[in-house]
């Protein structure tokens, strides 16, 4: 009953980041199940949800939060926000230079322009920390825009996009009409379409008006266009995630590397092509049966095969995984939380002079990491480095990717972090080779603010 504060609020009290994520999903997506979602709808099929309850999202974002953010001064035409408008097929952009003054975005408005604010976790703690949960869970970023349209207009043509939509109607209603890929190659696709005319789009496979509480889901792929009604203004937050997530986007890592390092070690991928391969290969020779082609074909595709030998599955996820931590919004703490880390260290000037400096760890000092999903080791070229997402910005790579180059010697101890998560584990327990070891690993993450202590720190 508390809205999305008060969801936000209750999941503070799980101890475990991997079961938040799923809880505030599962509440994105309620009633339905989420087995069932990701059965019959996850990159399938819309889904839609009346919920009849225009409280439900409440505390998310708001008109009042749009104002708001519009005189903190920090929000900028083009980089922040867009002014558009689509009128008799036509779609167009008003953004001014410079920044967004309340006077100028509002006389936009009632002058008939939708305002689309392009980052609002940047603006409000709210979204930032109900997407900052929600990205563990897609394992992906999960971003977000908000648009408020006026009464009885439309800011956008029809288009399909590259992200997996949730759309959450927070004011207001909103008539959505959502049509199928038109051809096989708009399934999934890996980037978002061009405006497109009414004449493009055939018939809708569903039309419905959104009202405040519900929600509606497409996957990429799939044309959508939304209007206002003539009687209501709408506010809606679209969550998006799954760009450029695939499988096809994996192998554009894996294959390169896969085949630099049979090059490396097998001398049957440096072997000269045959002398005379272009007289018998190549487009002008593809109607031609020669046993040449048969046996250069063949040597093609068994090379192809034997690829997979080769190919660092592993280190290749780990990029991706180094990737999503750079996109990832930093977490956001509860009370409790920054009082057993780094942010409530209670160093400060005091009487002529900085106290409480020294952070003490001893061996019976009891940490944990503040998150599972906040760290990743890579094995590099340059050494093991440790991507973290505590020190990232709430404005999308604002910051340059943040790593630790670790000791090789303190992996074990790190990855003994990740497994016991969400327990605690005394510092002595820690799998590294003398206590000093030990204690400075703990205080180097401490430091970052990946460990939590379960106690306050104290000075002694």
């Amino acid at each position: 009953g508390g809205g999305a504060a008060g969801l936000l609020r209750g999941l503070g009290r799980l101890e475990d980041s991997r079961q938040r994520a799923a809880e505030l999903f599962r509440w994105l997506v309620a009633p339905v199940p989420p087995a069932e979602f990701l059965g019959r709808h996850w990159e399938r099929a819309p889904l839609l949800v009346r919920r009849g309850d225009p409280r439900y999202y409440a505390g998310l974002f708001s008109t009042a939060d749009f104002d708001s953010a519009l005189r903190g001064g920090e929000v900028h035409f083009g980089t922040h926000l867009d002014v558009t408008s689509y009128a008799e097929g036509v779609r167009e952009t008003h953004n001014p230079s410079g920044r967004a003054l309340p006077a100028v975005v509002w006389d936009f408005y009632q002058n008939g322009c939708s305002l689309r604010l392009l980052c609002p976790q940047a603006f409000s703690p709210t979204v930032w920390h109900f997407l900052s949960i929600l990205q563990e869970h897609f394992g992906t970023m999960a971003g977000a825009n908000t648009y408020l349209t006026p009464p009885g207009t439309q800011g956008f043509a029809p288009h399909y996009d590259d992200i997996e939509a949730f759309v959450l109607q927070l004011e207001g209603k909103k008539r959505w009409r959502v049509y199928s890929p038109r051809t096989n190659a708009e399934v999934l696709p890996q980037f978002s379409s061009a405006n497109l005319t009414q004449a493009e789009l055939g018939e809708p496979m569903l039309e419905t008006v959104l009202e405040a509480g519900d929600l509606l889901y497409f996957p990429r792929g799939f044309i959508h266009q939304g209007n206002c009604l003539p009687d209501a203004h709408s506010l809606h937050i679209t969550v998006s995630s799954y760009q450029r997530n695939s499988w096809g986007d994996l192998l554009e890592k894996l294959l390169p590397a896969a085949l630099q390092m049979a090059l490396e070690e097998d001398v049957e991928y440096r072997q000269g092509l045959p002398m005379d391969c272009l007289q018998y290969m190549g487009v002008t020779n593809s109607d031609t049966v020669d046993a040449r082609r048969t046996a250069f074909v063949e040597k093609v595709q068994s090379l192809i095969k034997k690829l997979i030998d080769y190919a660092p599955i592993d280190a290749a996820v780990d990029q991706r995984a180094k990737l999503f931590l750079h996109d990832c919004l930093p977490p956001v703490l509860t009370q409790s939380e920054k009082e057993q880390s780094v942010y409530g260290f209670p160093a400060r000037w005091q009487g002529g002079g900085p106290r409480d400096v020294d952070i003490l760890m001893t061996k019976d000092t009891e940490v944990r990491l503040l998150r599972h999903g906040i760290i990743r080791l890579c094995n590099e070229e340059a050494g093991v480095m440790l991507y973290y997402t505590t020190e990232n910005s709430r404005v999308y790579h604002k910051e340059e990717p943040k790593f630790l180059e670790i000791d090789p010697e303190y992996t074990d101890g790190i990855e003994f972090l990740l497994s016991s998560y969400p327990n605690h584990i005394s510092v002595n327990s820690l799998p590294c080779e003398t206590l000093e070891d030990k204690i400075s690993l703990a205080t180097l993450l401490f430091e970052k603010g990946i460990l939590t202590t379960k106690k306050p720190l104290v000075q002694m």
